[in-house]
């Protein structure tokens, strides 16, 4: 990175959740032969040279080679597996994917990185017809870590619930088709027939 307002990047990916719906641990699950995180793993290593994993189940995933983090407020849903890695991050910047998205897509996580940069702004968030997607976006660390914090105090469990108390830059449909033409970036697998189509797609 040539431009010195460029901010440093950790890559965190979220590997908690109940998998109720899925009935096991989705990250672990052979995707194409081999356990989904470490597709996941291979899509954003080309972001940065700092992946860490959130996740309470250090041993399963000790395979990857990566550093783990323990959640900092078990049980308290995706939000809570975010702050704890803005509280453990180390660069300036937080790219946070979640373990189930088998087509995380590093393009357009590095757009919502160059935006960071260039306008100053402390979270920017892929915006879909379907809403945000939190879970494949880009934040400043230090200014998104104490409301994170408030939110959870306040019982919030969500991700998107605090984004308009700071400075948050909505990428639109239009920029994301620009890195992601096929619009599969943000799928996630919650069930069964999900995983199935998914990987019907990533064989084709």
């Amino acid at each position: 990175m040539t431009d010195e307002r460029q901010p440093s990047l950790t890559v965190a990916i979220l590997c908690g959740g109940q998998s109720r719906r899925m009935g096991q641990d989705k990250g672990l699950m052979p995707f194409l032969g081999r356990p989904l995180v470490q597709r996941v793993v291979e899509r954003v290593r080309p972001l940065s040279g700092e992946i860490v994993l959130v996740t309470n189940r250090p041993d399963d995933y000790r395979f990857l080679g990566l550093s783990m983090l323990p959640d900092a407020l078990p049980g308290r849903g995706p939000l809570g597996g975010a702050f704890t890695a803005v509280m453990a991050c180390r660069s300036t910047a937080l790219a946070l994917v979640a373990c189930d998205m088998p087509f995380v897509n590093a393009a357009v996580l590095a757009r919502a990185y160059q935006v960071l940069a260039a306008e100053g702004c402390d979270a920017v968030v892929p915006l879909t017809a379907n809403g945000t997607e939190a879970l494949h976006a880009v934040y400043r660390a230090a200014t998104c870590a104490p409301v994170m914090k408030a939110a959870l105090d306040a019982g919030a469990l969500k991700m998107d619930g605090w984004l308009r108390q700071v400075r948050t830059r909505f990428i639109t449909p239009d920029e994301i088709a620009r890195f992601d033409p096929e619009g599969l970036a943000f799928v996630n697998v919650n069930t069964p027939e999900d995983f199935r189509a998914a990987e019907q797609r990533a064989r084709r």
